[in-house]
């Protein structure tokens, strides 16, 4: 068979891949100014002495049987045959920028079919594996993987950790040898391993160097491997984790990974988000940039469980006075629903709570020109609850197991078609009977032994919650869903299909959302994440922060505020008012433009800017965590403007230490703060502003505007 490649292309990267005789990334990297298949001869590798005496190849679905001693891409037998695979290509097809190659292993029995996709616009490869069974007998699944491979030079990891409350974390590692593996068992995203990742040279940083980051669209168990053979390949695999004997294919029958976002940048960290950013503005949620993102009032800090209509009907009031254009009801309104104990599964409204229903409470927030949200948690039971009294076989269980609770809630089982139509009408009936524009979808607890009828169905389970998310938009295309798990507990590129928005964590805390937002910042624009003005002090960490602070925090992000309107002070509500004015001012900016990460030598500053694509204009938030590392910060270096173009630097908000002629930490104050400045963008880039002494857990916003 002839050897046959094909070139995906991007303004940022190319991909070259060898479609026969097996499929092969042979190339991935910048953008090549020239090409042939003919120059692909300049990379094809020694064999080296004391080796298999033939050239082993990584291919897109790496064999052990073809002489490879690493993971493979898949494994599986029938009946303990046919468990050593070699797949041969038979195909190929490439049809708007999408590669289809068929390959197959006739003896096995098995037929792969891989498919990668290049976005021209942004870079993103989007990619996945499908094994269909084509021999009579059943096949058994135990794992199948998306794998891609990298150059040598990539020898440093970023990848991602956290718990409740505290998401998107990072940490970084060599891989110089052996490997690194990311495993999450816990039935949902998790907010413990985001299954994302990002390979690069080493000292790769947010403004410079060679990185390639990928993304396992998952909302269920995953595993993220990176290796480094002892021939110097590097390669990451992502894959759905099976529980065992969960994946038995039947004659013809077919599986496939999940989808894998990946993209090449070699202008850093920062050029690897716009292309994410770029990616899901474009393809993902491309309905967000039909009208400005509203800015949210979440009553759940403000009153937990205690709804009171004519109470919350003066929340409504002062929601509207403050500048609120979406007021959300959370957990509490439903029957019997006075605690987290009991009640979940029984989606009536409570009629003691609400005697006269919801519709009084929605009509007041259309009255004051806001839209209306509610919460929900469909895919949980109480066994306090009537469902569950009528119904407890509808649990997601192994029998003979006890049932181990998390939150004093149990999991429903979504493949049993008695339970899915239930909560389809359910929720029907909710969306359909009441004018609502948003729903808060919850999912507070883990997943322990998901059987149905005996059988694992993990996977099963996340593909139903889908198909019911796939059911409610299409008869309700009108409402916008918010992915919510305990916090950032679901967050993902395949739920981000079905939904709107993110919650990234149960932390209104501003010092720990410093930090959960820029992590998830590196796939995530800022319009699908939630970030909210909390009351002081903070319900999760009891920490006292300005309202400077916890303002600007919450600036970049989807808005929002989650407190009791009614009862915090005029000063307050004030305050909330102007962040929220701040906010809708540079809302059009923030949800548009291209983000990025400052470096800065000292970690306790951080330093985000939002650039307008047109380059007209630009707003950096300079956030002092803690207190400094020297007696003075240094000089913040701005890239991304038009070096030949003239900014006028403009403070639009800072610590109220500030406004006064001196302060604790500084006795003069540099230039720029008090008095007007005009810089070019090449002296932003190249020499920067003096940054100021500012007290930790406070924060300076700026704007940069062109001038003519």
């Amino acid at each position: 068979m002839n050897t046959t490649f094909v070139r995906l292309s991007s303004r940022s990267s190319d991909m070259i891949v060898r479609c026969s005789p097996y499929a092969e990334i042979v190339y991935w990297g910048k953008p090549l100014l020239d090409y042939s298949p003919a120059m692909m001869e300049a990379l094809n590798r020694p064999v080296a002495n004391s080796r298999l005496d033939s050239d082993i190849p990584l291919t897109l679905c790496p064999e052990n049987g073809r002489g490879l001693f690493s993971v493979p891409g898949m494994e599986g037998n029938r009946d303990g045959e046919d468990w050593s695979p070699i797949f041969t290509s038979q195909s190929h097809t490439l049809e708007n920028n999408l590669l289809t190659i068929i390959s197959e292993d006739t003896s096995a029995g098995l037929r792969l079919v891989s498919e990668l996709q290049m976005c021209p616009d942004s870079g993103v490869i989007k990619t996945r594996n499908t094994l269909t069974n084509i021999k009579a007998g059943c096949y058994r699944i135990d794992r199948l993987a998306v794998t891609l491979p990298f150059p040598e030079r990539a020898n440093e990891i970023m990848a991602f950790n956290g718990r409740w409350i505290k998401e998107f974390q990072r940490h970084s590692l060599k891989l110089d040898h052996g490997g690194y593996i990311q495993e999450n068992r816990r039935g949902r995203t998790s907010h413990e391993y985001f299954p994302g990742m990002v390979v690069g040279k080493a000292g790769f940083s947010e403004q410079q160097g060679e990185v390639w980051g990928l993304h396992l669209a998952w909302s269920g168990n995953h595993r993220l491997r990176a290796d480094c053979k002892s021939d110097g390949r590097r390669q990451v695999q992502a894959e759905a984790l099976y529980f065992s004997g969960e994946i038995v294919l039947e004659h013809l029958q077919s599986v496939s990974t999940p989808w894998v976002y990946a993209t090449y940048s070699a202008t850093g960290l920062n050029g690897m988000s716009h292309s994410f950013h770029h990616y899901v503005r474009q393809n993902i949620v491309p309905s967000l940039a039909e009208k400005p993102r509203p800015v949210h009032l979440n009553t759940w800090e403000g009153i937990y469980f205690k709804h009171d209509p004519d109470y919350i009907i003066q929340m409504v009031k002062n929601a509207a006075k403050i500048g609120v254009e979406r007021f959300i009801i959370d957990d509490g309104w439903f029957k019997g629903r006075n605690n987290d104990l009991s009640s979940l599964g029984d989606w009536y409204i409570d009629a003691e709570k609400y005697p006269q229903g919801l519709n009084p409470i929605i009509e007041a927030v259309n009255e004051y020109g806001m839209e209306f949200g509610i919460w929900v948690e469909p895919e949980m039971i109480n066994q306090d609850s009537d469902l569950y009294r009528n119904h407890p076989d509808w649990v997601l269980k192994l029998d003979g197991y006890p049932l181990l609770k998390g939150r004093d809630q149990l999991l429903l089982d979504l493949s049993n078609p008695a339970v899915f139509d239930y909560l389809l009408e359910r929720l029907s009936w909710l969306l359909g009977e009441h004018k609502v524009d948003y729903v808060k979808w919850d999912f507070n607890r883990e997943m322990v032994q998901p059987g149905h009828r005996g059988h694992p169905s993990l996977v099963q389970q996340t593909e139903q919650l889908y198909r019911l998310f796939d059911q409610l938009n299409l008869h309700f295309p009108h409402i916008e869903f918010e992915s919510c798990a305990s916090g950032g507990g679901r967050i993902d590129y395949e739920i981000l299909q079905r939904c709107h928005r993110f919650w990234p964590s149960d932390s209104n805390d501003a010092l720990d959302r410093q930090q959960i937002q820029r992590g998830m910042s590196y796939f995530f624009p800022p319009e699908v994440m939630g970030a909210h003005i909390g009351g002081t002090p903070c319900h999760t960490t009891a920490r006292m922060h300005s309202i400077n602070f916890r303002g600007l925090t919450a600036l970049f992000g989807h808005m929002g505020v989650e407190l009791d309107p009614v009862s915090e002070s005029p000063a307050e509500q004030q305050a909330f008012a102007r962040y929220i004015a701040l906010h809708k001012q540079l809302r059009p900016l923030l949800h548009s433009g291209n983000t990025i990460r400052l470096d800065h030598p000292d970690k306790t500053t951080l330093i985000n800017a939002v650039i307008a694509h047109d380059q007209q204009q630009a707003v950096v938030l300079i956030s002092q965590l803690a207190l400094p590392e020297y007696a003075l910060c240094g000089n913040v270096l701005i890239p991304g403007l038009n070096p030949s173009t003239h900014y006028q630097i403009e403070v639009l908000d800072m610590p109220d230490s500030m406004h006064k002629p001196r302060n604790n930490t500084m006795k003069r104050y540099p230039a720029w703060l008090k008095s007007p400045l005009v810089v070019s963008g090449d002296w932003l880039e190249k020499a920067g502003i003096a940054l100021p002494i500012l007290n930790p857990e406070s924060a300076i916003l700026i704007q940069l505007s062109a001038v003519n």
